[in-house]
């Protein structure tokens, strides 16, 4: 299998801090890697490494083929970046934008302007082709962004927390936008503050926390990984309820929770077997049931268990601390 992101071992200090601290990090070439980790963690610093705006102290990477050190030049032409906050130019068009970056990239005027009419059909944005970015939206401007990164139609795109701020449908838009391009074979690198985001997206996942990967492998991978799964049992008689917890209770050895004003019974259960178990209590004792199910650990449970923290708010601890460690 080949690798548009093959890294090992990046380290980059900062003074006397330490932001990355000997990370690894691999994405088979038309794949989704997201990136996750706390403000702070080196998820940036990590970005800027791979696209050659920052040297590591050590460590080394091989770039869609080519030597991150060695062949920087020969990476940039492969790669597109979408950082936290829109690159555009909000005194210019849309169309004018994307004709500016073309024609910074060495395109023909004729192709650059053949090249941004075709970016703005695709993304939704050929009305407002001819107006200010001053009356775009966030999502529209959002979508120009991330246009603006495809003009060199690259290999390998970096995506820093590209749906920072945008509202659900806006979020969504871009996220269709993301699959497409995977589908046409672009390697895509996602780091994200949303885990909604990396669990539908990522084709595997890398926690960073402290400047070292934690954690990796595919969503479910990681959520089996944090050990026990969550009975939920939901009587259709909310009579019922204290009986259905009385024998969770005695089934798991565990102290139920209860959730919806008591009618949603949840405890933990590291045995899949015990839901049998349960049926058969449950029918023994003429009880039926509307929900009754085991759940994986959500992506922030698992974020909390491995990081010993919440996922934070995109946008929250805005102290530009992340842009250097």
């Amino acid at each position: 299998m080949s690798h548009a992101i093959q890294a090992e071992g990046l380290v980059k200090r900062f003074g006397g801090t330490t932001a990355l601290d000997g990370i690894d990090l691999a994405a088979p070439t038309g794949s989704i890697l997201g990136v996750l980790g706390p403000n702070g963690a080196g998820k940036t610093t990590a970005v800027r490494i791979l696209a050659t705006l920052l040297r590591p102290d050590a460590g080394e990477a091989r770039i869609a083929g080519h030597d991150l050190r060695r062949e920087a030049v020969a990476v940039r032409s492969k790669i597109g970046l979408t950082g936290q906050y829109a690159s555009v130019d909000e005194e210019l068009t849309g169309t004018e934008n994307l004709v500016l970056i073309g024609r910074l990239l060495e395109l023909p005027r004729r192709e650059a302007r053949a090249r941004s009419a075709e970016l703005l059909e695709r993304f939704g944005l050929s009305d407002a082709a001819h107006r200010s970015l001053k009356t775009y939206s966030g999502g529209m401007r959002r979508r120009l962004d991330l246009a603006a990164s495809l003009v060199g139609r690259p290999e390998l795109l970096y995506l820093d927390e590209p749906t920072t701020g945008l509202d659900p449908r806006s979020r969504n838009q871009v996220w269709d936008m993301v699959r497409t391009l995977t589908e046409e074979g672009v390697t895509v690198l996602l780091t994200t503050q949303y885990l909604e985001e990396a669990d539908h997206l990522a084709d595997r996942i890398s926690v960073i926390d402290h400047g070292r990967v934690v954690a990796e492998g595919r969503a479910d991978e990681l959520k089996r990984r944090t050990g026990s799964q969550t009975l939920l049992v939901r009587p259709s008689d909310p009579a019922d309820a204290a009986e259905v917890w009385r024998i969770v209770a005695e089934l798991t050895a565990a102290q139920p929770a209860t959730a919806d004003e008591g009618a949603l019974i949840t405890a933990p259960v590291d045995d899949p077997v015990l839901l049998s178990a349960l049926v058969r209590r449950l029918d023994d004792a003429g009880i039926t049931a509307d929900e009754l199910a085991l759940r994986l650990p959500s992506l922030d449970e698992v974020f909390l268990a491995l990081t010993g923290k919440p996922a934070e708010e995109p946008g929250s601890a805005g102290t530009g601390q992340e842009d250097v460690a």
